[in-house]
Order: C-alpha cells, then structure tokens, then sequence
C-alpha cells in the first residue's frame, strides 16, 4: 500500500473516537499493553513529559516542546486529534513524521493489529512511541488521548506529570462531576514523579493532592505561582494560565536536574510556540478586512475562554460559523454564545456531525439566530460574502469545523 492506501485502511479497519465516539473508546490498557511488549517498550529510551487536562493540554504540550526544542534537546511531540494531515500528530522539533514511515511500521505490524483489532488511537500511540525511539529523541511530551488513567498513553514513566485543568467534557466516559473527572485525570500520577497542576479548583483540589500522596510524589499547582509576562505566537487571553503551567513545569524539572534550561531558551520557545511546532486552531487570524478568526475550543471551560478573548476584539458586527458533534451537551454551551451575532449553522463532515438542522433548532431556544449550510464551506464562504471589512467571522465550536477551513 502507498501512503494514501494506508490511511484508507487506518481510518477504514480501526475504530476512530473522533469519527466513531464512544464505540472506539477503550476503557482498559490490555491492548496497548500488548503492542508496547510487541514494539519492545520503545518509550523507555527517552526521557517523557506526560500532559493531560481538559483544556490547554495541546497549546501547553507544544509550548513545552518548543522550549525544549530551543535547549538543543531533540524533541518527539504526541498529540492528537489532527486537523488537516495525519501526521500532525506526530512530530520531532516541529517536523511531521515521514509518510515513508507510517506506511513501514502498518505493513511491519498490519497482522498483529489485525490480531488483537487494536483502535486506531491505541496504534497511533505505539506508533509515536516506536519512531521516537528509533530516530532517537532526547525527550518527547506526550499528550492524553482522554481522560488519564485508561487513556493508551497511560503505560510510560515520565520525569514530570502535568494537569491542566478540570472541565466537564466526555462524561460519558470519564464521570459526570469534576471531581470524577480530576480521579481519571489523575491516574496520570505515577510513583515519585512530581506533578504540576495548572489550575486550583475547589471541587478537584483535594483529589490531586490526595492521590499525589499515596503516590509519595511532590504536587505543584501552576496557579499559586506568579511568573514574568511572556509573548507568544500563540494568541488568546487564555493562554495566560497555559503558560503558568509550563513554567511551573519547566521550573520543576530545572530543580530536577532533568534538563538545562536557560532563561532565553524559554522566552524563545513561547515567543515561537507555534511556529516552532506547527500548531493551529488556537485563537488563529485566518484572514483581515474582514477579520476571520477561529478556535478549537468545544466545551463549556474552554468555550468561557474564547469569548473572553471575542469581547476584547473591536468589530461592527459579529458573525458566527457554527458546528458541532452529536454528543456534545448543546445546553452547557450554547448559552455561552452572543446573542447579537448572526449565525451560519453547519455541520462538520463526520459521522458524529450533528445535523446543522438540530443544531440550529436547539440554538433558537437560546436566541441564537441564523441559516443552515449544507457544508463547512458553504457556511464559510457565505459569511465572508455578507461580511462588511469592518466585522469579525468567528469559526468554532468543534475541531473538525476548524480543521475544515485552515
């Protein structure tokens, strides 16, 4: 198979969580377990950083990798989901993994994944893993699927645990109370290994410092700390508390010894975030005259945080292009968004799109206004017509919406 053919087959034979939901969703290790032992524990050959949380752990991961990067460290980065290619997924200093090398390690593995019907995040995991090892990588942030505990990510020993924050997404999985939530999330803790905590929060607080305990592992929370101000590529107000935790976390290992980590590498990693690792979607400028911006955020914390950002923005007037996934709770997020805008109603192109129809239906409970578009594109390129240079499109409300207009 060429690389096109392979992806066919990954998306086609393995269950997806981001097309699939909950079908693909594997609650224990067995599998990837397996596939580690079958890969001959390749993630034991460099130093790892492990990142969960439910918002902020993407732009931490990369600003982390970028600092790293700036060291001299050759540096793996796991994350997940990709918005345009596969390989965005897995990179070393910013470079995307060769398509030569996706499609060797399926027809090296094809039969043993096929043998133990492994999900398609399991493999990706085993993936990374198996190519940071082999073009040898001095550290690699390795960033939670979901959840913490269960998630395929969960087999490695790092040299420093990190938790962004706690929200309510996914509780179909991961429990139905932050405090449930913060017990998955907290499974990432290991014996030893200190833990930063981005955000206190009254209802997780106790269960980080609780388990941090037992695990005899000193626990540190990003937010007591006060830190300079740091530019970055990375735009939005709500990266303030993102970059908290990664200098708490770099502040940390430093205290270690794990790494050499001087003052200009720091402000020259978050200065260059993105640029550095190539993220989008985070509070990105598509486009001026009028101003285009989107972001990946998709639940209730997260969402709470772009429009922070939205209302310090000078515009005429707004409009919104709008499209989620079918199991998101419309009525967390949908009171969030500004009633003044004029919105265009989509759906993103995956089988856990939510009809555009529904979504707009449910939207006018909440005074949320505007047409159905039968593409991303449609919703897109019309909002651009009606535009005046003066207004603002805002693009959001899954990542798959934005993954289709970057």
């Amino acid at each position: 198979m060429d690389y096109q053919e392979t992806l066919e087959w990954m998306f086609a034979r393995l269950p997806m969580y981001q097309r699939q939901g909950a079908a693909a969703f594997r609650k224990d290790l067995t599998n990837i377990k397996l596939l580690d032992a079958h890969l001959q524990h390749p993630h034991k050959y460099y130093k790892t950083i492990h990142v969960a949380g439910t918002n902020g752990k993407g732009s931490t991961s990369h600003m982390l990798a970028a600092v790293l990067q700036e060291a001299g460290y050759k540096t793996g980065l796991y994350t997940s989901p990709h918005l345009k290619d596969f390989r965005e997924r897995i990179r070393v200093d910013g470079t995307m993994v060769p398509q030569d090398y996706v499609v060797s390690f399926i027809a090296e593995h094809k039969t043993f994944i096929e043998k133990h019907s492994l999900s398609f995040f399991e493999l990706t995991v085993g993936m990374a893993f198996d190519y940071f090892a082999k073009v040898q990588v001095d550290v690699a942030i390795i960033e939670v699927g979901l959840g913490g505990r269960l998630d395929a990510t969960n087999i490695i020993t790092p040299e420093i645990s990190v938790i962004t924050n706690i929200g309510l997404d996914h509780t179909a999985f991961l429990g139905t109370t932050l405090k449930e939530i913060a017990g998955e999330k907290a499974g990432i803790i290991k014996p030893g290994v200190p833990v930063v905590v981005g955000e206190k929060q009254d209802e997780t607080t106790i269960t980080f410092i609780q388990k941090a305990v037992r695990e005899g592992s000193e626990i540190f929370f990003a937010s007591d700390s006060d830190f300079p101000e740091y530019p970055s590529d990375l735009k939005g107000v709500y990266q303030q508390k993102n970059k908290k935790t990664v200098l708490k976390t770099l502040e940390t290992l430093q205290g270690n010894g794990a790494f050499l980590i001087k003052p200009e590498h720091i402000s020259e990693g978050i200065k260059n975030a993105a640029q550095r690792t190539g993220l989008q979607g985070r509070w990105q400028q598509l486009g001026s005259a009028p101003n285009v911006y989107c972001d990946t955020g998709h639940n209730k914390e997260g969402l709470v945080e772009v429009f922070k950002q939205l209302r310090q923005e000078v515009y005429d007037n707004l409009h919104i292009v709008l499209g989620v996934v079918s199991d998101k709770d419309l009525n967390t997020i949908l009171p969030l968004f500004p009633k003044e805008a004029v919105y265009y109603f989509c759906k993103p192109n995956l089988e856990r799109g939510l009809d555009a129809v529904i979504l707009s239906e449910k939207a006018a409970f909440y005074s949320l206004k505007g047409e159905v578009y039968a593409t991303v594109a449609e919703a897109y390129k019309t909002a651009l017509k009606r535009a005046n240079k003066e207004d603002l499109i805002f693009i959001g409300g899954s990542t798959f919406v934005v993954a289709e207009i970057i």
